[in-house]
């Protein structure tokens, strides 16, 4: 942590979550808690609720989630540290200075100089762009047919041919070798030339993060070298799994549906011509990261990828993953045109919006991609055609989805939904049991056995709305029954603050650093029974979840490889029926 948990919580408590978010958008009462329209999401209808009791916030449309810091760090882009100090400010509290000890932030004081060394380089590929030295940038820009404002929307520099006196701008500008190697932007050479600069010889285009800051460059050759895009490598504060060019800005513009692109320039001409949803892929096929990242923002993708053998190869590759992530997925036909560059040049902004409206849903397309394959005169081949698609069909995990595809497919296909069916469960028993239920993904983390991690969720909650049980549940629930990552951490600094008197569940998203981990704890404290509305209701379904959570813990122990001694068996299992008997009393 950046500063000690103590000084955290004492911030966190003087900002009220309710208090602050309706600084930034408009909330109104809805019974115990608060609601407005989701700001991380197309949202139509409030999906965002906040609860003043538990001071987290959790969107039920989009799943984003967190406490105060988290809402700021979503919403303005800020990193954890500057949202503390934001908040540190508005509630008056006078945060240390020094560098020392418990109060070091060592480590975040030089990813935030490698952001400002980042950001100085950006201003001065900028400035050398409009000098007399960056004329041959500028001149390659605009015969691409960007104007003077897309320029400046997006910070296009240059990187002159030397490269050396970039390196020296920012040598000048207090940044040490280390800080300017760390960066990304100078490489070190050998003893006898040293520090040298990564970029020169290129028109220059930033990479920001989500909150609209520079963490890393592209650069495009001029002339004939090699190689003729150049990417920063990856650095402390940059990572091409996670992050998309464009993305501040596509997801500033609340479109429905994302736009995904190959290229920068790509990117840049559609943004031009008043597509700012446009994004793409930093010099990498698309990653699971990035379908993360867009999801948390809209439902639907749409691939604008080269019209070649390659780009037809990624974007089936993209669909899969978008697919997998439960992101819908539509192909963009760019013939006669390679990419969306020269679209927009040879069609114009009208046509391109027809060929969106025109887009095929990705399966088909990649099913009437794989059919090309096959001499449709010959039996033999169509009945390969026929199993790869069923194949491809088996690997879904979503049953309803499945169905629909395979009835789509049916009917591409020109076979009967029956025999398609059929060939699918075929091709599933190859795979896996068909019927046996798949595990989810989400994103980098993957998503535990639900019948195994709801009672949990549903114990937490529960804790956090009536904390005045935890006495009454304590002689048969303990931190031991959370048996999986982050549930387990979670759990045992839970019950200790419990005990304690002093439990928050906006504390414990406070615990971790990564994003996917916050929405996680974020969702144990605000699961919810539907259904469940009167007191006795909510009684009794509390003893279930208790049966439920005990009922994991025993059958593990039934199960597991060294055995189990009989005494220890009969113990639990006589525990496990008398719990079915207690009666927890609910505040009113």
């Amino acid at each position: 942590m950046y500063y000690p948990q103590e000084l955290i919580d004492q911030i966190q408590q003087n900002n009220d979550i309710v208090d602050v978010i309706n600084e930034y958008i408009p909330l109104q009462k809805k019974g115990s808690n608060y609601v407005c329209i989701c700001p991380f999401h197309a949202d139509t209808n409030p999906s965002l609720s906040v609860s003043r009791q538990k001071q987290l916030f959790k969107c039920f449309a989009c799943g984003e989630a967190g406490n105060v810091f988290s809402f700021l760090q979503k919403y303005d882009g800020k990193t954890f540290r500057e949202a503390v100090e934001t908040l540190a400010d508005r509630a008056g509290i006078k945060l240390p200075q020094n560098d020392s000890g418990e109060y070091s932030k060592e480590k975040q004081d030089h990813k935030q100089r490698l952001i400002e060394c980042n950001t100085e380089a950006a201003r001065y590929f900028y400035a050398l762009l409009r000098s007399e030295k960056g004329q041959r940038g500028l001149d390659y820009f605009k015969k691409r047919g960007l104007s003077d404002e897309t320029m400046k929307k997006f910070g296009l520099g240059f990187a002159n041919v030397d490269g050396r006196d970039c390196i020296a701008y920012l040598k000048n500008q207090g940044f040490t070798d280390k800080e300017i190697i760390d960066a990304g932007i100078g490489v070190y050479n050998d003893e006898r030339h040293g520090l040298r600069a990564k970029f020169w010889n290129r028109v220059m285009f930033p990479i920001k993060n989500q909150g609209g800051k520079v963490i890393a460059f592209g650069g495009r050759v001029l002339g004939d070298g090699e190689p003729k895009y150049l990417n920063s490598s990856e650095t402390q504060i940059f990572n091409k799994s996670t992050n998309l060019y464009a993305f501040d800005i596509a997801k500033a513009s609340r479109s429905t549906y994302f736009i995904l692109c190959e290229g920068y320039m790509d990117v840049i001409a559609l943004h031009q011509a008043g597509f700012p949803m446009a994004v793409a892929s930093l010099g990498t096929a698309f990653t699971p990261g990035q379908a993360l990242m867009i999801k948390r923002y809209v439902k639907d993708v749409y691939l604008s990828y080269d019209s070649d053998g390659p780009g037809v190869k990624a974007a089936i590759r993209a669909a899969k993953i978008c697919r997998e992530y439960g992101l819908s997925c539509k192909v963009i036909n760019m013939t006669p045109y390679k990419d969306p560059d020269e679209f927009i040049k040879g069609e114009g902004r009208e046509e391109y919006e027809n060929r969106i409206k025109e887009a095929k849903n990705a399966f088909i397309f990649e099913i009437e991609v794989l059919r090309k394959q096959y001499d449709p005169s010959d039996p033999d081949e169509n009945t390969r055609y026929d199993e790869e698609v069923a194949a491809l069909l088996a690997e879904m995990s979503d049953e309803v989805a499945r169905t629909n595809y395979i009835r789509a497919c049916a009917k591409e296909m020109q076979i009967s939904v029956d025999a398609l069916t059929n060939m699918v469960a075929k091709q599933a028993g190859k795979i896996r049991n068909f019927t046996q239920p798949v595990k989810e993904r989400s994103g980098i983390h993957e998503k535990k056995d639900d019948s195994k991690m709801r009672p949990q969720q549903l114990m937490l909650t529960y804790l956090a709305e009536y904390p005045s049980i935890y006495n009454q549940i304590s002689k048969y629930v303990t931190p031991e029954d959370f048996t999986d990552e982050p549930y387990k951490t979670v759990a045992v600094q839970f019950f200790e603050d419990l005990q304690n008197g002093e439990a928050s569940p906006a504390r414990m998203v406070s615990m971790f650093e990564d994003e996917e981990i916050q929405n996680q704890v974020s969702d144990m404290f605000t699961a919810y029974l539907k259904g469940i509305e009167s007191k006795e209701e909510k009684e009794a379904a509390l003893v279930d979840i208790i049966y439920r959570l005990k009922s994991v813990a025993f059958e593990e122990m039934k199960n597991s490889p060294n055995g189990v001694d009989p005494a220890v068996f009969m113990s639990k299992k006589k525990e496990l029926m008398e719990i079915r008997k207690i009666k927890i009393d609910l505040p009113e």
